[in-house]
């Protein structure tokens, strides 16, 4: 098992998981987080962290596409390991429905 960043981020891309993390696995898009499956250790401090419930055990029905899209742009992405302010607009996109389809951007972001 590993945990897996949904839709629910992007736009909003909270960063209050990055910090918790104990093995650094989150990896920062243009406009939201993923984890890397091959180095998250499943423990789950990132879960509660999520102001915007965004992540998910992968054992939850209808993550796979999300599995592959964190596994993909994990290889792609800076890693990040300090939080950082969020988008000033974020709270706007809390609870979207079709961001993926609507915003999700392919571009790095920052990174540490």
């Amino acid at each position: 098992m590993t945990y897996v960043v949904t839709d629910n981020c992007i736009r909003c891309k909270y960063m209050d998981c990055v910090e918790v993390c104990p093995v650094d696995c989150f990896y920062e898009g243009d406009n939201m987080l993923v984890i890397h499956p091959d180095e998250c250790i499943d423990c789950g401090v990132c879960e509660p962290e999520c102001p915007a419930e965004a992540i998910k055990p992968d054992t939850e029905p209808g993550l796979d596409t999300w599995l592959t899209l964190n596994a993909e742009y994990a290889d792609k992405w800076p890693n990040i390991t300090i939080k950082r302010d969020g988008p000033a607009d974020g709270e706007k996109f809390d609870g979207e429905e079709g961001k993926l389809e609507k915003y999700f951007s392919a571009e790095p972001g920052q990174g540490d």
